[in-house]
């Protein structure tokens, strides 16, 4: 018996109608075609909103995603899964996800368990490095692509190595509009007896109307009944960034060139029965657009198809369209060769309407109703590609296929190294070693690890100790005469310092931001949140860098929760700023740093400055988070691909000899945090692989293939010599490792990259 895919249910992500923009139209349009060509099949949307509270969406909308937040993207994940779509159908075009180069979509990728058909509005031919990324990252985790010029197709092997049998060509699809004559809807617009050149779409300066308003002044010299019309509202982003501005110049040209009375605005975003009326009205149809790497127009698809002759900059989807005399090309920003083009084809009404006809018949092949045949064609070969697929998958799972098992979480060295007072610094071997007393460094990292086992739900009797003993540690340990915390204090219970050093407040305020940002228990939060309220000022006046690190750390836990606290965000802007400021005076080509020395706690400088960009909505913040992150990374890379953390003794200065050793836990778990914060903010998946690479430094891939955690005790030794491991299992160790193995665990939590096997009926 032939086998079928019996696609019944498609589900569309993108944006839709009534947001203002192009692919909003386009999903819109693609999904109506399917359900009429297809009635069986059910279709519904998935839309992505770049504004608090949406759109008011039809019925068909039937799941919301917020732009910036990632949960958002997982959420509608589960919502598809669910919902037993049978395609999900994606339109991409960068800039309408977020994350950075809208990277968030690839989060919602992988956790779905259906074929996925994207439809690929950019390709670009020279994409920046998160650009590539997610390029790579659709091709991967698509089951087919759609491009809808032949060039699409060339780039995407060239330049992304995607296999070809994977790609398939379907044009924009266009509505079924009739070859008549323009002067047929002219009335409707007051334009009767008039030429109309038309130009339509949402303004913005790509668009290049000033060279069609700076060649009229020639055209009308020799036919002064022609009237330019310019169909659209202003680009929502360019209306939110710059107003009018562009329309406004676009109207004082017009009267500098003084062609006032022949151009027409119509600042409106018309539905498709009103642009299908103004586009029979034009005789000539002109998009005179700035960039040349446009691999998709949606209006110059709309005009060629009603049968238009169009002249068109060499944009590449024009390029390729309006080829063998199907259409006239200029060049960019020519008005004198527009004022030419124009005057020709109207002198010409031979040559015109040839064109015309030549662009009606390829037309055909771009009506909705054939584009919606070719995409189900699309959707029926993916599903039975993926079934296919499946049959030669076994059940279980190897190795590639799932997240990697980690250690079970063993907190029993922890409870030794604590009394009723705190945890102690220091071990000898697995003896907790009084003399050296406690110290609030430990005790913040204590906090920390105490909420996150809470969101675990790791034994709740166990944790509320913990979390008890290390929270009253900290507000035992602040002083509210200096607004300081001490550091160290003997086992005796004496404070051995007048004050801690910049970076334990700055570790305090961390812990305290944790807990009022995610303890779920109303007593830690308020007692967190007062103490945090105090002991944030003075962080302003420090000069560590990684005082500042962990100060942003802290913000960014604490604003979870107190989102409205100004200034708590005059804070993070401000440490922000200082960071950034930093890595400009001492970051070099072969040295991406914020400092000439690589020292101790390293990561937490990128962490910052990624955790704080991605909140605050500031891309290039957190573009220099993830460059300096992923310089040091790459430099604690060794040749054999494990972690080599830079050792401590001698750190490594720039431009002298790098120490290998000792290694310390603190840095790997550092990195395990400060990646997977790259990998929230990004959804690229090489950063979780980096993290996962840090993490197993502890259980033995590192330079001497010995484990620094010890199953049977659950703790971590001190460091990697040389030679040998530290015996000894301190707090800071111990601690280092269970923070990663929690954040570790709630990462795994969320993160399915694989997909369960698809099963489909015969």
């Amino acid at each position: 018996m032939k086998e079928t895919s019996k696609v019944r249910k498609i589900a569309f992500v993108g944006d839709y109608l009534p947001r203002k923009c192009g692919i909003a139209t386009f999903t819109a349009d693609l999904l109506a075609a399917v359900a009429t060509a297809h009635p069986p099949s059910q279709c519904l949307a998935v839309s992505v909103n770049d504004i608090p509270g949406g759109y008011e969406y039809p019925e068909v909308v039937r799941f919301e995603i917020e732009e910036q937040d990632l949960s958002s993207y997982l959420r509608a994940a589960d919502f598809l899964n669910i919902s037993n779509a049978d395609i999900v159908c994606l339109q991409h075009e960068f800039g309408i996800y977020g994350g950075p180069a809208g990277g968030h979509i690839l989060a919602l990728l992988r956790e779905l368990r259906m074929p996925v058909v994207t439809t690929l509005h950019t390709v670009l031919r020279e994409p920046r490095t998160g650009q590539r990324r997610v390029m790579e990252g659709l091709i991967s985790l698509s089951t087919r692509l759609v491009v809808m010029a032949e060039r699409g197709r060339r780039m995407l092997q060239e330049i992304y190595h995607a296999p070809p049998a994977k790609i398939d060509l379907i044009p924009h699809g266009i509505p079924d509009i009739g070859f008549v004559d323009p002067a047929y809807f002219k009335d409707q617009f007051g334009v009767e007896g008039r030429v109309v050149l038309l130009t339509f779409g949402l303004l913005s300066p790509n668009k290049g109307i000033e060279h069609v308003l700076n060649a009229l002044p020639q055209i009308l010299a020799e036919f002064p009944e022609v009237v330019y019309i310019v169909l659209g509202a202003t680009h929502p982003n360019e209306l939110r960034e710059h107003g009018e501005a562009y329309r406004l110049s676009l109207e004082i040209l017009a009267q500098k060139n003084k062609v006032e009375k022949n151009v027409i605005f119509y600042n409106q975003f018309v539905d498709l029965e009103n642009l299908k009326e103004f586009i029979g009205a034009a005789d000539l149809y002109i998009t005179p657009y700035l960039n040349e790497a446009q691999i998709t127009s949606g209006t110059l698809a709309y005009a060629f198809g009603a049968g238009k002759a169009v002249i068109s900059t060499p944009y590449w989807h024009a390029a390729e369209l309006l080829a063998e005399d199907r259409g006239v090309l200029v060049q960019f920003g020519d008005a004198p060769a527009i004022a030419r083009e124009v005057i020709g084809l109207l002198r010409d009404d031979t040559r015109r309407h040839a064109i015309r006809k030549n662009a009606y018949r390829i037309g055909r092949e771009m009506v909705w109703s054939n584009v919606a045949q070719m995409y189900m064609h699309s959707f029926e070969c993916s599903r039975l590609e993926v079934a296919a697929h499946s049959r030669k998958l076994l059940a279980t799972k190897t190795l590639d296929q799932k997240p990697r098992e980690l250690p079970k979480m063993k907190l029993n060295h922890l409870s030794r190294m604590s009394d009723s007072t705190g945890v102690f610094q220091h071990a000898v071997f697995s003896v907790p070693n009084f003399s050296e007393g406690y110290c609030t460094d430990d005790n913040a990292r204590a906090f920390v690890l105490a909420v996150l086992l809470g969101e675990l739900g790791e034994d709740p009797e166990c944790v509320r100790a913990l979390a008890t003993t290390s929270a009253a540690f900290l507000h035992h340990a602040f002083d509210l005469k200096t607004k300081r915390f001490h550091n160290h204090l003997s086992f005796d219970r004496r404070w051995l310092d007048e004050q801690g050093s910049e970076d334990c407040q700055g570790r305090a305020l961390w812990a305290l931001g944790t807990g009022v940002g995610r303890s779920p228990s109303r007593s830690f939060h308020m007692m967190a949140g007062q103490l945090f309220a105090l002991s944030l000022p003075a962080l302003t006046g420090f000069t560590s860098p990684r005082a500042w690190a962990f100060g942003l750390i802290g913000i960014h836990e604490y604003l979870r929760r107190l989102s409205g606290d100004s200034l708590v965000k005059q804070t993070r802007e401000a440490l922000t700023c200082r960071l950034m400021d930093l890595f400009e005076a001492n970051a070099h080509p072969d040295w991406q740093w914020f400092e000439e020395e690589l020292s101790y706690d390293n990561a937490k400088l990128a962490h910052a400055l990624i955790v704080s960009g991605h909140a605050s909505g500031q891309q290039a913040v957190i573009e220099r988070g993830l460059k300096a992150l992923r310089w040091l990374t790459e430099l604690q890379m060794s040749e054999k691909g494990h972690f080599r953390p830079i050792g401590s003794n001698g750190f490594y200065r720039r431009g002298g000899t790098r120490a290998n050793f000792d290694q310390q836990p603190v840095e790997a778990q550092a990195t395990v945090s400060a990646c997977l914060e790259a990998y929230r903010a990004t959804s690229d998946f090489w950063w979780y692989e980096h993290a996962q690479r840090a993490f197993d430094w502890f259980i033995g891939w590192n330079d001497l293939g010995l484990e620094l955690y010890s199953p049977e005790t659950g703790g971590c030794r001190d460091g990697l010599h040389v030679d040998r491991v530290n015996g000894n299992q301190g707090a800071e160790s111990t601690l280092a490792f269970l923070l990663a193995l929690a954040e570790m665990r709630l990462a795994q939590n969320i993160l399915t990259s694989f997909k369960e096997p698809i099963v489909i009926e015969e």
